[in-house]
């Protein structure tokens, strides 16, 4: 028996201008094409769950278009997409499909939708994977595969039962950083986030040792990584995130994460952070302003009680060798135009070091997607063409939908200007050597 695990990768911009502004101008969607590039960390967990009588084969498919052969000799094949991608990745499976090879799909879009998926032929998975991955190749294996597959209600995975991810199926070569993921969910619970509110309840941890042996096993392959932690906030509990950082410390590896702006507050964490090997935080900052961040979390307002805070945080955490990339999303509810020039002087007085912009997106099974459609300020129910971060695709509160892709057009025009990122790069690491630190190579920050 053989198992194709087939990844839809790449870029997605309905809007052409968009697509080509992206292509032109550095960095405009720079973080994007970085997750693009990254290999699915699910499916190479599916691969490690899978009995090992049965081969499995790992692809990506970055343009379906381009794709006259597609990789073939599966009995099973499932797909990873997101929402951005669904068509193609319904198109790939009507493709097997009409080979007679059954196809399984999952990931957010598909536990938000999982009727949409079977009126494709696919078998639904919903919600975390891991728990109903072994039950499906059993049934699949006694010829009993089923439409749907979901946990019971009220379970979810423990993470200490993580496996070690099959990285061998990957050829390094292909990829600027490999994925190990340490925590699952998030605290905060932001209403537009299509990762944590869909897939998981709750915030949960990877034991220390389990993280440390997936990064030894990535040394086995590629001795000097580039890591990126596969998580939607990594230090939300500092006193474990202090453990974990205790024992990367040893590895000699290079990291990205994605955190909080707490991490500020602590300067043991930032100090480990640097040591043991940080380049970069990306931090959710959505907002210059505290327009927009009233009601944007589930459970509470806590970053509009930290906005006050962001710009010395920023400061802090760079003076410690870490460089900022800040996100900001555009059109939330509140904002006028001014919050275009809002971003850019902030950006300038901060010196952050990376900065992404996105609009406002109403992923399928989102509470905003949800209130969005209540009140009728959705522009196209149903496209998920425009699922991509960048595409317009609601009604904002105070400016029209056009006058907001304009902004986020002309916005990165200026912030992604190569002078301006030029500038805000000096000025970090004239800021470092003033702060007497340990002064990271502009090399190691890439």
């Amino acid at each position: 028996m053989r198992i194709g695990l087939i990844a839809l990768s790449g870029v997605r911009a309905a809007d052409p201008e968009l697509t080509k502004l992206g292509l032109t101008l550095p960095g405009f969607v720079e973080r994007s094409q970085v997750i693009a590039s990254l290999p699915s960390l699910s499916l190479l967990t599916l691969a490690a769950l899978t009995p090992p009588e049965i081969e499995v084969a790992y692809h990506e498919v970055p343009d379906l278009r381009a794709q006259d052969e597609l990789p073939d000799g599966f009995d099973l094949v499932a797909l990873a997409s997101y929402s951005g991608q669904i068509r193609d990745a319904y198109e790939l499976a009507g493709r097997y499909r009409a080979r007679g090879v059954p196809v399984v799909m999952g990931g957010p879009h598909v536990t938000a939708l999982p009727e949409e998926a079977r009126a494709h032929g696919a078998t639904a998975v919903v919600g975390e994977g891991e728990l109903t991955w072994p039950l499906l190749i059993e049934d699949f294996r006694r010829g009993h595969l089923r439409d749907e597959y979901r946990p019971a209600p009220g379970q979810s995975y423990d993470l200490a039962d993580a496996p070690l991810p099959r990285y061998e199926l990957l050829d390094p070569a292909r990829y600027n950083r490999l994925t190990v993921q340490t925590a699952r969910g998030c605290p905060h619970r932001c209403e537009f986030c299509a990762s944590s509110v869909i897939l998981t309840t709750r915030y949960a941890l990877k034991p220390v040792p389990r993280v440390i042996a997936e990064i030894r096993r990535i040394k086995e392959i590629w001795p000097h990584p580039f890591i990126e932690f596969a998580d939607d906030n990594s230090f939300a509990i500092h006193r474990h995130a202090r453990e974990l950082l205790r024992a990367l410390e040893g590895e000699r590896i290079k990291w990205f994460t994605e955190a909080d702006i707490s991490i500020a507050e602590d300067p043991e964490l930032l100090e480990l952070m640097r040591r043991s090997g940080c380049r970069q935080v990306l931090i959710g900052l959505e907002s210059p302003t505290t327009a927009g961040l009233d009601g944007l979390e589930l459970k509470s307002n806590w970053k509009l009680a930290k906005q006050r805070d962001y710009e010395a945080a920023i400061r802090t955490i760079q003076a410690h060798g870490v460089t900022v990339n800040g996100c900001f999303v555009l059109g939330l509810d509140g904002h006028t135009e001014d919050v275009f020039d809002a971003v850019y002087d902030f950006v300038e007085r901060t010196g952050l070091f990376e900065v992404q912009i996105t609009v406002l997106t109403p992923f399928p099974g989102t509470p905003l997607y949800a209130r969005l459609r209540a009140e009728g300020r959705l522009l196209a129910d149903g496209d998920w063409d425009r699922c991509t971060l960048f595409d317009v695709n609601h009604v904002p509160t105070h400016m029209t939908p056009e006058r907001l892709r304009q902004g986020l057009v002309d916005l990165g025009r200026r912030l992604y200007d190569r002078d301006f990122i030029e500038a805000r790069r000096a000025r970090f690491f004239r800021e470092l050597r003033r702060s007497v630190r340990t002064t990271p190579q502009p090399e190691d920050l890439s």
